[in-house]
């Protein structure tokens, strides 16, 4: 725009210039127009850089300058385009309603000629900055628009790069709580098992083997787990039911030493896979947690189906809990069931054992 001001202004001085030539005022309106050529191109780029009084003092010169130049000159087409410059200028520096009155000012120029003459040449000025200032304006919600849909464009961009975190922390989340639930019961069963082969090893070979073997094969499953967890694998679950899965997981348990029963309350039936892990994880974690802490002779698995919702519980008769219980373990499980609008509840008191209970929508 400002080149294109430029532009204009220079073309309206030569056009000044050849309209004064035969009334040989060329010298003094040409110097005129060189003076406010010079002011509207050096002093429209400093007043851009400025505040609002210096705008105005800019274009307060400006008009001054131009009304020099329209009186030195005459009423001419040169003239009349220097001064629709200071229009165009002040709808880019002014606000709307400030520049609407230095359009409003510009065909005031005409005063103090013939009546006749004035009111033509005062509405043909007025038509001229009326039509400079709508281009101006409009290209002015253009550049506003511009920079705008730009401010847009980089608050989207940061709110993806954001919600890209987002996700990324979530799915570290999933993978870490994945590898706690798995990876930790894997190897506290195979702990187990390596202790109860070691206890037996001298008495009952046969019976330590059988350990030993049942510990080799909870560590390929250990490391299947991790494997799935770090490269977040997301593949169909097997088509076993969750009675099924927690039937394996008592007899991990039992094998250890730890005698767990299942019991299944109402009728079965088919659930969200993500409801699914939920439980299964929520076993694990809880059977873990009993063979670390709770000094349990027995445990149980119970798994109710009630009406739009599945309950699982873990319980022991062990010593009952003797801290907070607000381990990763739990806080994982917590957070996972309140994701899928469920619940997590602990029940203890000393030599009582613990009840873990998680029911979720299915």
């Amino acid at each position: 725009m400002t080149r294109a001001l430029t532009l204009l202004a220079v073309a309206a001085l030569l056009v000044m210039l050849l309209e004064a030539s035969p009334s040989g005022r060329v010298v003094p309106a040409g110097a005129a127009g060189v003076a406010f050529v010079t002011w509207s191109v050096v002093g429209y780029r400093w007043a851009l850089a400025r505040a609002a009084p210096a705008r105005a003092a800019y274009l307060a010169v400006a008009i001054v300058l131009g009304f020099l130049v329209f009186d030195l000159a005459g009423a001419g087409v040169g003239s009349t385009l220097l001064l629709v410059v200071v229009v165009v200028q002040a709808v880019m520096l002014l606000p709307l309603g400030w520049a609407v009155v230095v359009a409003l000012l510009v065909p005031f120029v005409h005063v103090g000629m013939p009546m006749p003459d004035a009111v033509q040449q005062v509405v043909s000025t007025a038509l001229a900055c009326a039509f400079a200032f709508v281009l101006a304006a409009l290209h002015l919600r253009e550049q506003q628009a511009r920079a705008e849909l730009a401010e847009a464009n980089a608050q989207l961009r940061e709110l993806g790069a954001q919600a890209e975190e987002l996700a990324t922390m979530r799915e570290r989340t999933r993978v870490a709580r994945d590898i706690h639930d798995g990876l930790g019961h894997h190897l506290t069963v195979v702990g187990m098992q390596v202790q109860a082969a070691r206890a037996v090893l001298a008495s009952d070979p046969g019976r330590a083997d059988a350990l030993l073997g049942q510990a080799e094969d909870q560590a390929r499953q250990a490391l299947t787990s991790v494997r799935e967890s770090v490269a977040a694998l997301r593949e169909p679950r097997p088509a076993r039911s969750l009675a099924e899965q927690l039937e394996d997981l008592a007899g991990e348990s039992s094998s250890t030493g730890l005698p767990t029963a299942v019991e299944v309350h109402g009728s079965e039936r088919r659930i969200d896979s993500e409801v699914q892990v939920a439980l299964y994880r929520a076993a694990q974690e809880g059977l873990t947690n009993i063979h670390k802490h709770a000094g349990a002779h027995a445990a149980r698995l119970q798994l109710a189906y009630l009406p739009g919702s599945v309950a699982l519980e873990v319980r022991d008769d062990g010593c009952g809990l003797r801290r907070d219980g607000a381990g990763f373990g739990l806080v994982g499980i917590r957070e996972r069931a309140e994701r899928l609008g469920g619940s997590l509840s602990v029940e203890s008191a000393p030599g009582r054992g613990v009840t873990l209970r998680v029911e979720l929508p299915g």
